[in-house]
């Protein structure tokens, strides 16, 4: 049986030719040094052609000799599959995409973090959105009429009138009046927050098709392109969903209307998950994979490590319920809350469980409590991390996530302090963003390739 070098091109991609040649060198010593029974079956040739191979002469004589070796068949089977499975294939995330060029894969890599950088963008457009108590002044949602705002005095008129009929604007205008300016204002956050959601999914749906039509995404990307856009569709869903709740008369309530703090957590939990899909999978295509010892201290760090992720998930995603209750004004200060390490209305709601998503005291002891654990855990992860055999890239990544996890907690405790201003806030809120992306990317680090 003969290997020519006919075959071999059309069989390889060319550009991963080099690195397959590079393999194959390995993998052959450990085939015949392990695999093969009988060492002598393989040629004395081809032993010491296959220890001479090197990517530098992959068209020398040695790899002619080596494709033009004659083998036994009982052996040269198993060997002509390793090769092509090496050279025919890019390893994405741990799982092979025959035939994706290497740029293909840094250009599916660099449109992931784009999204991920979109969905970061609404995430703080959102939040600046609901500081200026701008979410619920587009009363109704229109998927194409709703990209043209009013251009004329009277559409926006007419737009402002619709909007007195609910609820917020009846309790803002016993405070003070309400001018179509400040209406503009407003309506013009909520807009920006509304085209933007859309504009994720277009950055998204239009280079997916273009790059399933190039051939660029894996088999094994498919159905994770499917999640991405389900989570999109559902986004969507969910922040009108979330701002219906905020137009219904509730005739017990004194207080500014709001939107439901469980509809916010839900909004919100979906984008930052949405978020750490793109960030993850797009630093999988960047990223060239580190292949870290097997050892039980690695694979307990990797559990750490997503154990770290969830947790700062969780933090930042009870920072809803306090931005849906406006629990931040409740006790400014700190480290004690007015002067008590539990205050008195912790528990005074009935049923107790209510009391952990509907009490602003509880909501906001919780979220300051989460955040002070999460800094003190990020820091013992760090101590344990000190001797672990990392990669220069991920030691960087576990310091970055120490350095960010400090800042977030004094931003947090500053925007407490000060009685949450708009800037400061927002703020805070695009370092929950940032800390996860630092735990993102850690994990990404830590992940364990197949053999």
């Amino acid at each position: 049986m003969y290997l020519t070098t006919s075959l071999i091109r059309q069989t390889f991609h060319k550009k991963s030719l080099k690195s397959a040649l590079y393999t194959v060198n390995r993998g052959f010593r450990h085939f015949t040094s392990k695999n093969i029974a009988q060492p002598q079956n393989v040629c004395s040739n081809c032993q010491k052609t296959a220890r001479l191979i090197h990517p530098s002469r992959i068209y020398s004589n040695y790899v002619k000799n080596l494709l033009t070796t004659k083998h036994p068949s009982s052996s040269i089977q198993k060997f002509v599959q390793s090769v092509r499975n090496a050279a025919g294939s890019a390893t994405v995330n741990g799982v092979a995409s025959p035939q994706i060029p290497l740029q293909g894969q840094k250009i599916v890599g660099g449109w992931l973090i784009g999204c991920a950088g979109m969905v970061f963008g609404a995430v703080i457009l959102g939040g600046v959105t609901r500081l200026t108590e701008s979410g619920l002044s587009m009363v109704d949602w229109r998927l194409l009429k709703d990209m043209k705002p009013p251009s004329s005095q009277e559409e926006w008129q007419k737009e402002f009138e619709r909007y007195k009929q609910f609820p917020e604007y009846k309790y803002v205008s016993k405070e003070k009046e309400m001018t179509l300016n400040h209406f503009k204002f407003i309506w013009y956050m909520e807009y920006s927050h509304r085209m933007w959601g859309r504009a994720v999914g277009l950055v998204f749906a239009l280079p997916a098709l273009y790059f399933l039509r190039k051939g660029w995404i894996s088999k094994a990307m498919k159905p994770r392109l499917a999640i991405y856009a389900s989570l999109i569709g559902f986004q969507g869903f969910l922040g009108w969903y979330m701002v219906k709740s905020g137009l219904v008369e509730k005739p017990e309530s004194t207080d500014i209307p709001r939107v439901s703090q469980y509809r916010l957590a839900a909004h919100l939990g979906s984008a930052l998950f949405l978020y750490t899909l793109f960030l993850y999978g797009g630093l999988g295509h960047l990223l060239k994979p580190v292949q870290l010892p097997n050892t039980p201290q690695i694979k307990r760090l990797r559990g750490l490590t997503h154990g770290v992720m969830t947790l700062v998930f969780v933090t930042a995603l009870s920072g809803a319920f306090v931005a849906g209750l406006d629990a931040g004004l409740v006790y400014n200060s700190w480290p004690k809350m007015a002067n008590r390490w539990i205050p008195d209305d912790i528990g005074a709601f009935d049923p107790k469980w209510k009391n952990i998503f509907e009490n602003p005291t509880t909501v906001q002891f919780n979220h300051r409590h989460l955040a002070e654990s999460t800094v003190a855990v990020i820091a013992g992860f760090w101590w344990i991390c000190r001797k672990a055999p990392l990669h220069p890239r991920a030691r960087l990544a576990v310091n970055c996530l120490l350095g960010m996890s400090l800042v977030q907690a004094t931003l947090g405790i500053s925007t407490l302090l000060t009685y949450v201003p708009t800037p400061l806030a927002a703020t805070h809120q695009s370092g929950s963003l940032v800390l996860l992306s630092f735990a993102v990317w850690l994990a990404s680090e830590l992940r364990r390739f197949p053999k």
